[in-house]
């Protein structure tokens, strides 16, 4: 085996190596750069809302004069809802309901009241809802709804009442501390409900209650109200399709342009991450030949010594052993300096987004270490199955 290692050491060509070494790390740490800036980025679009998906679109008519002067104007009828349906951009689409009945809410926090007023509540389908189905549901009798609040509560709550009552601050994790009541009045009945929150919406204005709830209460308080939706919900096949624009324009139809903008940015933001990460990749593989070309250039410089080894009785393993360790071990440290580099990239951007949204997460670097070791070990082993078939070509050479 010392043999082997002297070989290798006096025709070891120092600029190829440089080469690969700096060609493979620049690969990867863009690969694993706009993979781990991706992770972190993407909350910023999405944390608010985990229980409708970024390619769900809520669509409600424009108020005008005539939806002034008429009550129903600003409904959607059921040719309007099959047009909708028939878009090629559209997937499926469903339909707000709202109570027929009358609801006061009272919410409080630590046994402090904070909420008293006349509140909307509103269904829609469960498959919109992402949430499971476990903690989203009503049986009929029960006297416990789930439901999702606006974040706008919450948000008001925060830093508004919160602050000048010395009131500790909700966010997701804290929504047990939460005490909500509902109390129902229609059709000559009076009840009231325990709300269980299970968390808050940036894309509602109005109180989430499950389909299930909504059709029961509705045919117990409100049985005549048959009132046809005022709002769709529709989900699309890509946020980013400049269809979806013109055919809400088109209809006189409004949507959340914040949230149709923040759905646009995440999909661009998918679309340059991959690009980025494509060019990572080319490199990456770029590198891979370099390395293979000078573990080629090596073996084919030492062959006649090579073979010379195999006949005194070293076996191809033996022989191909000390240029498959190179290989290893210059992946090894590649994959080690690309995650210093990403901790210390990563360390300099990260408190940026923290002061920008200081409810981001941190997150982890795993699911990046996790890609660049997977990413590695594939050339690693591709290393090592080119370096054996070229000594076994000597191998075969010899008998």
């Amino acid at each position: 085996m010392n043999l082997v290692w002297k070989l290798l050491r006096q025709h070891v060509s120092i600029p190829q190596f440089v080469g690969f070494f700096f060609a493979n790390l620049f690969g990867l740490l863009i690969v694993l750069l706009g993979y781990q800036f991706y992770r972190d980025v993407l909350p910023v679009f999405t944390s608010d809302d985990s229980f409708m998906k970024a390619d769900y679109i809520i669509v409600s008519k424009r108020i005008g004069t005539s939806s002034i002067l008429s009550a129903n104007a600003n409904t959607f009828t059921a040719a309007e809802m099959t047009d909708v349906e028939g878009q090629p951009f559209v997937k499926s689409v469903g339909t707000f309901t709202s109570a027929g009945y009358k609801i006061d809410a009272a919410m409080g926090i630590n046994g402090t009241n904070v909420l008293n007023s006349e509140l909307p509540i509103e269904s829609v389908p469960d498959e919109f809802v992402d949430v499971s189905l476990d903690q989203w549901k009503f049986l009929p009798g029960s006297k416990v709804v789930p439901i999702i609040l606006p974040r706008s509560y919450i948000t008001m709550y925060n830093f508004g009442f919160a602050q000048s009552h010395s009131l500790p601050k909700i966010s997701d994790g804290l929504v047990g501390l939460i005490d909500f009541k509902l109390f129902v009045r229609g059709n000559g009945l009076q009840e009231q409900y325990t709300g269980k929150v299970i968390g808050f919406s940036s894309r509602l204005n109005s109180i989430l209650v499950p389909r299930s709830f909504m059709e029961w209460s509705n045919g117990r308080y409100a049985p005549q109200d048959k009132a046809a939706p005022t709002r769709l919900i529709m989900e699309v096949k890509s946020p980013a399709d400049e269809r979806i624009a013109q055919y809400i324009d088109s209809k006189g139809y409004e949507v959340d342009t914040d949230k149709l903008n923040a759905e646009k940015t995440t999909y661009f933001l998918k679309l340059v991450v991959s690009m980025v990460m494509a060019v990572g990749l080319v490199i990456s593989v770029l590198s891979f030949y370099i390395l293979m070309l000078s573990i080629y250039l090596l073996v084919q410089k030492n062959s006649s010594k090579l073979e010379n080894l195999l006949l005194i009785g070293y076996s191809p393993r033996q022989v191909a052993f000390p240029y498959q360790m190179l290989t290893l071990a210059l992946n090894a440290v590649v994959l080690m300096i690309a995650l210093l580099l990403l901790l210390a990239v990563r360390g300099q951007y990260l408190p940026m987004l923290e002061t920008l949204f200081p409810q981001l997460d941190e997150g982890t670097v795993l699911p990046s270490l996790m890609v660049g070791a997977g990413l590695l070990t594939v050339v690693s082993l591709l290393n090592v199955l080119a370096i054996r078939r070229k000594i076994m070509r000597i191998w075969w050479r010899k008998e």
